[in-house]
This record gives structure tokens, sequence and C-alpha cells, in this order.
């Protein structure tokens, strides 16, 4: 494990190429739970990796073989430039407020994999081209464990001729690429809209389960059933697990950041004058558990909106 990036340019400007694999100098903006787990499967597929946080990170939390260094802009010569960060404006704090875009090397490649608005896409895609770098947008579907195991679906769009490029990466970052076309945008929308799928299965899922406890049906046995039936699909399964055994600690998925990822839905919802009355009530059940001081815990406490409202919580 190392912790400063003071050799990098000694030990990594070369890339070797053998057999079609490359190896890539790769910097990775922002090693949280799920950063983490992708810079990791990165180094150890045998790539030079450099990470920067904007929080300091504890040596035990650094991936092995990951090289940390102290700015942003010590990321600047990348061939290719990761990013996982929470919301639109860490993104913005970094790229253009610190002037990391600005800086990219002409040619490298920037994939953000954060669920970001399809408004900031679509400037990053605009400024990335005026500065000579490419932008491909690569949010996620799933969480940490499936990060740091390769079994993320990776929802990707931007220029072909980088996406196919990449194809060496993807292979270690996730188990499918899903291809939404040119625009990076389309991806970052059809992320939004798949978190708001699931955002209304754990509302719906808590509803239905506190529907059948009115009648002295536990939680478990009925979810069990209906993620065996009706729902029977890994997301409905992982979810259902959770609520029947109010697993909300240690989160996958932060409340706070689904309730980011609702408002999202709703904003993107009003620009296309579309809209989405189950993403009003999903919002008011985030509210409402934020101002119960449950943000921190997985966003499948969503659930203790409806238990406070019956009464049952």
């Amino acid at each position: 494990m190392t912790t400063d990036g003071d050799n990098w340019g000694r030990r990594h400007n070369t890339v070797f190429c053998y057999q079609r694999r490359c190896r890539m100098r790769i910097g990775f903006v922002g090693l949280g739970a799920m950063g983490r787990g992708l810079a990791g499967r990165l180094a150890g597929a045998g790539h030079a990796v450099r990470a920067w946080n904007r929080s300091a990170q504890s040596r035990d939390l650094i991936p092995e073989g990951v090289v940390v260094v102290p700015k942003p802009l010590d990321l600047a010569d990348s061939e290719v430039l990761i990013s996982m960060l929470a919301h639109d404006g860490a993104v913005r704090a970094v790229f253009l407020a610190e002037g990391l875009l600005a800086a990219l090397a002409p040619g490298a490649i920037h994939i953000n994999m954060a669920t970001v608005s399809v408004d900031l896409a679509r400037d990053l895609a605009k400024l990335h081209e005026a500065c000579g770098a490419t932008y491909v947008a690569s949010p996620v579907l799933g969480r940490p464990d499936a990060a740091a195991e390769g079994r993320l679906q990776l929802l990707v769009a931007g220029p072909a001729a980088a996406i196919t490029r990449l194809e060496e990466l993807w292979a270690v970052l996730g188990q499918r690429v899903w291809r939404f076309g040119e625009r990076p945008e389309s991806a970052n929308a059809v992320k939004i809209a798949t978190n708001l799928t699931l955002a209304c299965a754990i509302e719906a899922m808590g509803e239905a389960a506190g529907l059948a406890g009115a009648y002295g049906v536990e939680a478990g046995p009925y979810l069990d059933m209906l993620t065996q039936t009706l729902f029977s699909s890994p997301a409905f399964k992982l979810y259902g697990a959770l609520i029947a055994e109010d697993r909300f600690e240690p989160p996958g998925f932060r409340l706070a950041l689904g309730l980011k990822d609702v408002n999202l839905a709703l904003e993107a919802g009003a620009e296309a004058a579309m809209p989405l009355p189950f993403g009003t009530v999903l919002r008011d059940r985030f509210l409402d558990c934020v101002a119960h001081g449950e943000e921190g815990r997985d966003w499948c406490a969503l659930v203790m909106a409806g238990r406070r409202q019956a009464g049952r919580a």
C-alpha cells in the first residue's frame, strides 16, 4: 500500500501493451464505499492507479496497490480519469473550481461513474470537448460489495470510439455494459429513473408488509413469499430482507443519497414536462426520515416514514 505519488512519473510513465491488454495510467477521484472497491479492482488487474479523496482516508481503507496523491491536480496526466463523487456540487468543485478538467492532458478520457443530474452531464460533455478531453458517463447499478467483486451493471453513454477503447476496463469494473448512445446525459437519465423505480419498490414493500402486519402476519414470511413469487429478482430479495430484519445499518446506500436521486428525478421530469407523482410522494417520505435523523441509515429505512404515520414505528 502506497500513500504518496512522488514516484509516479518514474515508475508509471510507460503504457505496457501485450496481446491487446494494456497497463493504463488511471486516476481515480473519490475513495468512498463504492470508489474503494472500483479502484482496488483496477489496481488488482495490473493498472497503475493513483487516487485522491476529498477527505483524509485512514491507511487501512486505501486499496492495495493504489497510490494516494495529495491534491486532485496530481491526476491531470492520467490517460483515463475515473470519478465517483457523491453529488453535482462535489463534481463541480473538483473538476471546475479546482481546475482538474482544464488541466487534463489532451486526449484523456474522463469516466464519471457517479449519479449526477442530466444538466451537469450535458454541461460536462461540452466542457470536456472544449478542453480536448472525452467525457463518458457510466453510473452503476449495485452496492459496495458488488463494486469490490466486479458485479456492477454499468450504464454507459458517450462517444462510441472511447467506449470501445475502454473495453478492458469495463471487464474489470462490472459484469455487463448497457450502452445508451453517445449523449452522456442519457446514461444518467437511465440511472435516475432506475433509482426512482427502486425507491418505489422499497416504499411498496414497506406499505404491503405494514398492511399484512396489521392482520398479524410478520414481515419476514410475507416478504419472503413476495420476493420468491411476484417479485423474484435480486433487488427485491435484497431489500425485502433488509426491511424484514430492520437492517438499516451499516448503509450500503445512504438515505440522504436516495433523497438526492429522487430530487434529480423530479428535476429531470420537470425539464421534460413529465409528471412523476410517485416521485413527489417519495420525496416527502425521504424528508420525513431526514427530519427524524435517519439520513445516514440505509435508504431502505424509508419504510420508517410509513410506520410512523401508522403509529407502528
